[in-house]
């Protein structure tokens, strides 16, 4: 019985496997131009899929100022600055309300349908304040303005009836985006890089440990239990000047 837990010990120790981080490092460091060059390769990967196969997107922003109702004596007391806050949300939520997304569609004659739509529009607020942004991407610049502007005034038109407000005005008109706002070819470059890099570290690092075979005396006394009594040097030149002695050899 002593024996067999014994024998188990022993096979548990055997089983147990050292991570040495500085030889990890070293071995990483010695293989510094793959990771380099993985990465540079699968970067490239990246860039070229972001330029030639994803298309480009515009976006247009508009703001609007929303302006509710107040007591004759113009004053601002905290429940209506609650208030004035509380109708911001419910207007954010209904920019991207079916109505909302639907009919500007129908006014359009957008061959789109809602979830296609409302997935391109976003919605933002500035703290404490009053002041939405809507904002809608497109991939054609022109009819991104025209999406912010006709959502922007039929979400003001369906908030001023539906909660009798006093007025949404126009802080900004949607501009005309010049350039596309995604996709990012640094980013996915970026991206690109470390997954290479990364990649090609996972998989040296695992043949470094599956690797068991002795190429040093250290490895013997480590994985043997044996001490080395001498070692002999390998010259690489040597089997070279004999080559060509004999070469020298047989020519004479």
């Amino acid at each position: 019985m002593n024996e067999n837990i014994a024998m188990t010990n022993n096979n548990q120790k055997d089983d147990v496997v050292e991570i040495n981080l500085w030889e990890i490092a070293l071995y990483l460091f010695h293989w510094l131009w793959l990771l380099a060059l993985v990465g540079l390769v699968t970067g490239a990967i990246a860039f070229a899929y972001s330029a030639f196969f994803i298309t480009p997107m515009y976006q247009s922003t508009t703001r609007v100022y929303i302006l509710s109702k107040q007591g004759s004596d113009d004053k601002m007391t905290y429940s209506d600055t609650q208030l004035a806050n509380q109708i911001t949300k419910d207007f954010k939520e209904m920019v991207k309300s079916r109505y909302v997304v639907e009919t500007v569609i129908n006014e359009l004659n957008l061959s789109e349908n809602y979830n296609s739509l409302a997935g391109r529009i976003s919605v933002s607020n500035a703290t404490d304040t009053r002041v939405v942004g809507i904002t809608v991407k497109d991939a054609n610049p022109k009819r991104a303005q025209m999406l912010a502007n006709s959502i922007r005034d039929v979400a003001g038109q369906h908030i001023k009836d539906v909660m009798a407000l006093e007025a949404v005005n126009v802080v900004d008109e949607a501009n005309l985006p010049t350039s596309p706002s995604e996709p990012s070819k640094k980013k996915y470059t970026l991206i690109g890089f470390l997954i290479g890099v990364v990649g090609c570290a996972a998989v040296l690092i695992l043949r470094f440990y599956l690797d068991d075979s002795i190429k040093t005396s250290e490895d013997v006394e480590k994985f043997l239990g044996l001490s080395t009594l001498a070692s002999i040097p390998v010259f690489e030149g040597e089997g070279d000047d004999k080559k060509k002695k004999k070469k020298k050899k047989s020519k004479k």
